[in-house]
Order: structure tokens, then sequence, then C-alpha cells
């Protein structure tokens, strides 16, 4: 296993070249003449498992080095050293610099080794369940989503098209977590999974559906975030999915007092999605579009809307592409990532996998038992994932 790297940075070169002499032997480690300099060698040199840092610095101290080193380095752990130890500047380092442990100068080896070693172990620790706990998130969210794949292949698809969609969006106006809002795009249709089937049906077919079924799917958004709220770091992405439908007025559901920029900024941007989505669909693109949604009083956050239509200068995301080639195959040759051109239907017309979604491994085990069972009208239309992802790719926004 690689050494983790350190770095300590302080004003006076006597001091780091005592690192050098006691610390070389025991640690790898490099050294930087100031905070501006401590900069540059997380850029060119890091990543650092560990920064042992100097208060009092000129032109920049040690607060504001930790503070602007979290951008560059965001999972380092920090030790302060200072030779002013106030009841103000321990506040400082901790709560703006988010130090682990708080030194005071001048520091003896055997205090200073063991402080280390600690920082050390805990970076060790706070990796290991950095990796075990985005390895169970992954995992959750692909369960869920291939769960939705196979009760509501088209819900899923709209979740496929949200996500990019949602990519986009937030890159183009910085709205971060970037993880947080995609995956909440991607699930927001979760509580689909909840409808009875003939209502999936009607869904998919564009058909009416009674003051009942109209119900059931207006607390579609409560049931996923019902299913999402208990899933470590899914609390946020709950959030927003049920408040994806919520009107910036207040209205809608849920019926509560929340309104304007108390819903969550991730709602907020994908109720303006998910209408554009439908919208366009309908085949009302472009500044129609946003003509038709300005018209909505009270409906979406106005300056979102600006600038998602300044972001998208086009349709939104889209898996199919008029300059990829057509593939005509067979259930049993069909492969995960492949985007259905037109509807995968049963003989008598249900249809199985609705135009524009890609396909994933739950979805093709469901294909290949509804064709095992001679239940799939086939061949089926695809394109290549590869090609569709290009195209995708090359769709870029400019920020508003």
């Amino acid at each position: 296993m690689t050494p983790q790297k350190i770095l300590f940075v302080d004003d006076d070169p006597n001091l780091l070249a005592a690192f050098q002499r006691t610390l070389r032997r025991l640690f790898t480690f490099d050294t930087a003449l100031g905070g501006q300099e401590g900069l540059e060698m997380i850029r060119a040199s890091g990543p650092y498992a560990l920064l042992v840092v100097d208060m009092r610095m000129p032109v920049m101290d040690g607060v504001e080095f930790l503070e602007r080193a979290r951008v560059l380095a965001p999972d380092a752990v920090r030790i302060m050293l200072t030779g002013n130890a106030d009841q103000q500047t321990a506040a400082d380092a901790v709560n703006r610099g988010q130090v682990f442990r708080f030194l005071n100068k001048p520091c003896p080896p055997e205090v200073l080794i063991p402080a280390i070693e600690g920082g050390l172990k805990h970076f060790e620790m706070l990796r290991m369940e950095r990796e075990l706990l985005e390895g169970t998130l992954t995992g959750s969210v692909k369960v869920m989503a291939d769960v939705l794949g196979m009760v509501a292949p088209d819900a899923l698809g709209r979740g496929q098209r949200l996500r990019e969609s949602m990519r986009q969006f937030a890159q183009a106006i910085g709205a971060t977590p970037a993880w947080e809002l995609e995956i909440a795009a991607l699930l927001s249709p979760i509580g689909y999974a909840s409808l009875p089937a003939r209502v999936l049906q009607k869904i998919s077919s564009c058909l009416d559906l009674t003051t009942g079924e109209q119900t059931i799917l207006r607390r579609a958004p409560q049931v996923g975030h019902d299913l999402l709220v208990g899933i470590p770091r899914l609390a946020g992405v709950a959030r927003i999915v049920l408040y994806q439908n919520k009107a910036f007025d207040g209205g809608g559901f849920p019926a509560d007092e929340c309104a304007g920029e108390q819903i969550p900024l991730g709602a907020r941007m994908l109720r303006i999605l998910g209408d554009r989505l439908a919208l366009e669909a309908e085949g009302i693109v472009k500044q129609r579009a946003l003509e038709t949604m300005k018209a909505r009083a009270g409906v979406y956050d106005p300056r979102l809307l600006e600038q998602c239509f300044v972001c998208f200068q086009a349709f939104l995301a889209n898996a199919l592409s008029a300059n990829t080639p057509v593939r005509t195959l067979y259930v049993k040759e069909l492969k995960e990532n492949q985007v259905v051109v037109s509807d995968i239907v049963t003989p008598d017309g249900l249809v199985l996998v609705g135009a524009g979604n890609r396909l994933t491994a739950m979805v093709l085990e469901r294909l290949r038992n509804y064709d095992e069972l001679g239940e799939v009208k086939q061949p089926v239309l695809v394109q290549d994932p590869a090609s569709a992802s290009v195209e995708a790719d090359r769709s870029t926004c400019s920020a508003a």
C-alpha cells in the first residue's frame, strides 16, 4: 500500500527544515513555505492525507489556507500548529478550518509524531467508512432503479432522461451536491412502483385516469420519499422526491406551508425539468414551451425557469439520436444500455418498454422472461449505447 502523504505548511523555513530532519524517516511528506505555495503544492502534488499547518502566517493565515484547501483537498485531515493558542484562534481553527487536532508551538516530536500518526489513522478510517457507505449507497440506488425498471420501465426511462438533464442543469447553474440532484432525478418516479398495473398501463398509453387513480398517482412522491428517507445519505434525495410536484407559490403536493425558496432547490429544478420534458413529448418546444410554462403563474421558480431555457437551447436530454444507426434485433441479442427506438410490445399491444428508454439488466431479464413465453413482438429497434452517449455528451450548457 502506498504511504499516505503529508503536507507541512509554515512561513518559517527553519521549522520546515527541522521537520525534514526529524520526520523524513518516519513519514512521506512535502513542505510548503506559506499558504499560497501550499495551495500550489496541493494542486501539483496531491492528494494529501494530512495537512499540518501553522496558524500565524503572513498574507494568508492558517485558517484561510484550510478554508481554501477544503475545495482542493476535501478529504484531507487537518492539524493546526500555533504559538498563540487563544480561545478565538482555536474556535476559528475548529469551526472554519475543520481541524482534527490543535497543537501549540513549539511542538516537541514526542507530541507531534503521535498527533500525525493519529491524523493518518483518522484519514484511513474515514476513507474506509466512505468507501463502505458509497458502495452501500450505489448498491441501494441500483436495486431501486432495477425494481422500478421491472415494474414500470417507462417510469425508469423518464428518470434516466431527467437524470441526464439534471446533470447539465446543475453544472450550468453551479447547483450542488451534483450526486444528490442526479440520484433524486433518477429516482423521482420510484413511487410508481406502488401503483396498480392498470394505472401504470394507462399512464404509458396516455389514457385518462379516474379520480381515484389520480389521487393514487398524486401520492407517489410520498411513497418515494418514505422508501428513500431511511437509507444513509439519501435524506436530501428523499426530500427532493417528496417536493418534486410542489408549486413555487406553495400549492400542490404535499399540502403544507413550504413555499418559494423553502422548497428544496433540487425539487424546484425537477419540477421545471419534468414539466418541460412532458411538453416536449407533446411537441411543444423552445420558445412555445417557455411561454406555456411562464403562463402557469406561481408554479415555477421564475429565476430557475429562465436559466433552464438558457441552459438547454433545444430539447432536454434524449437518449435517441438522429445520427446513430438503428439496429433490428431479437430479444436474445439485446444488450444492457442499448436505447429502445420504438416501443417493445406484446402481440396484443401491451407496452413492455417504451421508446427512448435505456435497457437495464433487470429490464432485459423481464424481456427474456416474456420472450420465453412467446409474448414479445419481434424484432425490435434499438440504438447502441456508445454512439448515443457520444451524442448526448455533445449537448452542452452555458451558465445563465
